[in-house]
């Protein structure tokens, strides 16, 4: 059976940068959580960074950008935060690769978590086409991610996983 990354703000803890949670609800999340295939992470937290915090964005780019160093992800006060970032990707990678994981769930324009899009570096809240630090390194190491409105989609990819025998 697949085991599916899940971003811990999707299953309710309340670990986002404002203390709070985004929950995707039952459904199929609801079904992956009782079959026991959900491993929960928080990249932000486990690099070492509180909750609640100040919000950061990526500036100079996205998460590619900042595994290379090219881009840092500042808070809107100019702290680099950028070490913490990458720590929990790293962490998040580690977790992905203990548990199997090749597909994963996550919290769509986070900094970390974006797969889609991030917010563009201006704290003006627009958003840009990218992906965020922890996003950049899954799939780097072949994990498809997903966000939290392309839960269809994951599942999909986990059927389709399964019934190609390479799990």
């Amino acid at each position: 059976m697949e085991r599916i990354l899940v971003s811990a703000c999707l299953v309710g803890r309340r670990v986002r940068y404002d203390g709070g949670a985004k929950p995707v609800g039952g459904g199929v999340v609801g079904r992956w959580w009782d079959e026991g295939r959900v491993v929960v992470f928080c990249p932000e937290v486990s690099g070492g960074l509180p909750v609640p915090r100040a919000p950061a964005e990526i500036v100079g780019g996205d998460g590619a950008d900042v595994l290379d160093g090219v881009a840092r992800v500042l808070t809107a006060s100019g702290e680099d935060v950028s070490r913490q970032f990458v720590r929990g990707a790293r962490l998040a990678l580690e977790a992905a690769r203990a548990a199997g994981v090749r597909v994963a769930l996550l919290k769509e324009s986070s900094p970390s978590c974006g797969s889609l899009r991030v917010y563009d570096g201006r704290f003006a809240g627009t958003r840009v086409p990218g992906h965020g630090v922890t996003t950049a390194l899954l799939r780097r190491a072949g994990v498809r991610v997903f966000g939290e409105d392309q839960v269809a989609e994951a599942a999909a990819c986990l059927r389709e996983l399964e019934l190609s025998g390479s799990a």
